[in-house]
């Protein structure tokens, strides 16, 4: 198996070499930044059929953490096209954040399709450097596959630790990495080189729960979910929160 991965690994490479050519001479990543968000725009479409009953569920409790003046401050990690913004109760002030600016078109047509929302600003930044936003400043963050292509999962929830206020909210659904030894898991790792410049930096073989376990959050409650699509090499995804 270890020889077995490399090998075929180099056979994806070679039939997918004018794409890795372009990387390298700095061509692709400029291209992809203005693709991706059509991408995501017709699978987050078609993620929210599948994910509707679990994302209603899990931002339901959004409503627990408004208290008295009906409001809770809410940061969108990696906001992309707004496809949360449908789940979300009466009350919340959105702030987006993402280091795409090519999905600020997609970003504006959701927020004019809900209306229940107070939107605060859309910043361009990456997650691991959210100096814009002061800290303990949100009482909720929503991070929905965000952490597959960040450069560090760490240091992302590390600066969500700094923004939440505490006894504030992560609400996640992340896709991670396929069991040890399993023939997937394999798969993902012989077309992970391609499919990084595919998915704008995603990675398919990661163990995000571990990150989030030793995050330091006070509690962390998640559950194991099937692959959403047979047809493409992401893995099962997790669902939960955690709270600083």
């Amino acid at each position: 198996m270890d020889v077995l991965v490399p090998l075929l690994q180099l056979l994806v490479l070679l039939l997918t070499l004018p794409l890795h050519l372009m990387a390298l001479l700095g061509c692709w990543q400029p291209l992809c930044k203005t693709y991706f968000p059509y991408l995501m725009a017709v699978l987050t479409r078609k993620s929210n059929r599948k994910m509707e009953s679990k994302k209603r569920e899990l931002f339901s409790q959004i409503k627990g953490l408004m208290g008295a003046s009906g409001k809770v401050a809410l940061l969108e990690l990696g906001c992309g096209t707004g496809a949360n913004f449908q789940f979300y109760p009466a009350g919340c002030r959105v702030t987006c954040l993402d280091p795409n600016p090519h999905f600020e078109k997609f970003l504006t047509k959701s927020m004019a399709e809900n209306r229940h929302l107070q939107y605060e600003r859309f910043v361009v930044a990456p997650g691991e450097d959210m100096r814009q936003l002061a800290d303990g400043s949100m009482d909720v963050v929503v991070c929905t596959l965000v952490l597959c292509s960040v450069q560090s999962p760490r240091k992302v929830l590390q600066e969500v630790q700094r923004v939440l206020r505490p006894g504030g909210v992560l609400f996640f659904w992340e896709h991670v990495a396929e069991p040890q030894g399993s023939w997937a898991l394999t798969w993902q790792q012989v077309v992970e080189p391609t499919w990084k410049h595919i998915g704008d930096g995603c990675c398919l073989t990661r163990e995000t729960w571990k990150d989030l376990e030793k995050a330091g959050f006070s509690e962390v409650q998640m559950e194991r979910q099937p692959p959403l699509f047979k047809w493409l090499p992401v893995g099962p995804h997790i669902m939960g929160k955690a709270v600083k």
